[in-house]
């Protein structure tokens, strides 16, 4: 444990309060220091701190109701395997639990987080589907990088990826007959997605995020939702080490650094260790601006309204395909093209941004 409290220090510490004395609710040494309240914690009314905070999302945002079967987007890394111990640990007696494993294909990584995940199903008594993109659409991530690289209109492998995954956790839900998904996204992951929406003039996706996913209830769509929507990333690896929790915490995603997403992090992370509660902040002005911008009624029926039936998949779409069948069209039609008249794209990219670099330094 003594490594473990060395990297809890490291990566809760802030430049302009270092030192870690007492804990603030007994006499005990604190091993960490949260700088935006400032906190200061033993291991023990920290992770009071931290499960009361995760239990008041889910009230807040009601989130969960008893008897409701939930489906655990599960992929073996830590904020999905925090979730899947917290549901257990203190929903498991009013509620159903299954996880979906989801392999993109990605060798020698995506592989052993599968297995990861699959030993923290067995060891929680949770049941589990893996479904892999290979088996769903004939295509893997290893497959749809060196087109990418090759094509800068295609967009990042993330975007790709993130699509594919959604689509399969959609699809799968409803074959499982459950009645929500529930996902690790995190604070930061949330902070920098509004904040990616607003330097990129995306208003409708900005408007579908949230605790509860989407606009509209409908048929078509299983309810996402994220109990660890108001839980900082750091403290979710602090929860970690502290509770020995597994889960594959090797180098990310080895095609991370195609993700713009990187960028936003380190902003946003610089930004919050000098000035800290910043990510607190912009979620604060998320929610309050989402309160103003919340659809009518007569707005959400026309918006169901418009809503269709993919010709190709038959999942929920407002256009006659929907971007999943859509983007895999594109990857065909990409795959098909002469590489050799492409130009490699890589350059584009900061190579040392990574999710891992990002996260952890």
């Amino acid at each position: 444990m003594g490594s473990n409290i060395n990297q809890i220090q490291k990566i809760t510490k802030n430049s302009k309060n270092k030192e870690i004395k007492t804990c603030d609710k007994c006499k005990k040494k604190a091993v960490i220091n949260l700088a935006y309240g400032p906190h200061k914690f033993c291991e023990y009314h920290f992770n009071k701190f931290f499960e009361n905070r995760f239990k008041k999302t889910i009230r807040k945002y009601k989130l969960i109701k008893s008897k409701e079967k939930i489906l655990i987007a599960l992929s073996g890394g830590k904020d999905s395997v925090t979730l899947l111990h917290l549901l257990n640990k203190f929903y498991k007696n009013s509620n159903t639990f299954s996880a979906l494993i989801i392999d993109e294909g990605v060798k020698g990584y995506r592989d052993n987080a599968v297995k990861v995940a699959i030993d923290e199903c067995k060891q929680n008594n949770v049941s589990y589907t893996v479904i892999s993109f290979k088996e769903e659409f004939n295509i893997t991530n290893d497959k749809i990088m060196p087109l990418i690289l090759k094509n800068e209109k295609l967009g990042g492998t993330c975007a790709f990826c993130g699509t594919l995954r959604r689509n399969i956790m959609n699809k799968y839900a409803k074959k499982l007959n459950v009645d929500k998904i529930a996902t690790g996204h995190n604070l930061d992951d949330e902070v920098q997605s509004f904040v990616m929406n607003v330097f990129n003039n995306d208003f409708k996706r900005l408007k579908r995020t949230g605790a509860e996913a989407g606009l509209i209830e409908h048929n078509g769509f299983v309810k996402r939702i994220k109990p660890l929507y108001l839980t900082p990333e750091k403290e979710i690896i602090a929860y970690c080490a502290f509770n020995n929790i597994n889960h594959y915490s090797q180098a990310c995603c080895p095609y991370s650094w195609t993700a713009k997403r990187n960028e936003y992090r380190e902003m946003l992370n610089n930004f919050e260790n000098r000035f800290p509660g910043t990510q607190f902040s912009i979620m604060r002005f998320n929610e309050k601006l989402k309160e103003e911008l919340s659809p009518s009624e007569e707005k959400k029926r026309e918006l169901k309204s418009k809503m269709k039936t993919c010709t190709i998949c038959g999942e929920p779409t407002d256009k006659l395909i929907c971007k999943t069948c859509e983007m895999i069209k594109t990857l065909k039609k990409e795959n098909k093209t002469k590489k050799e008249n492409k130009k490699n794209n890589s350059k584009k990219y900061n190579k040392k941004l990574t999710c891992y670099s990002t996260k952890y330094n």
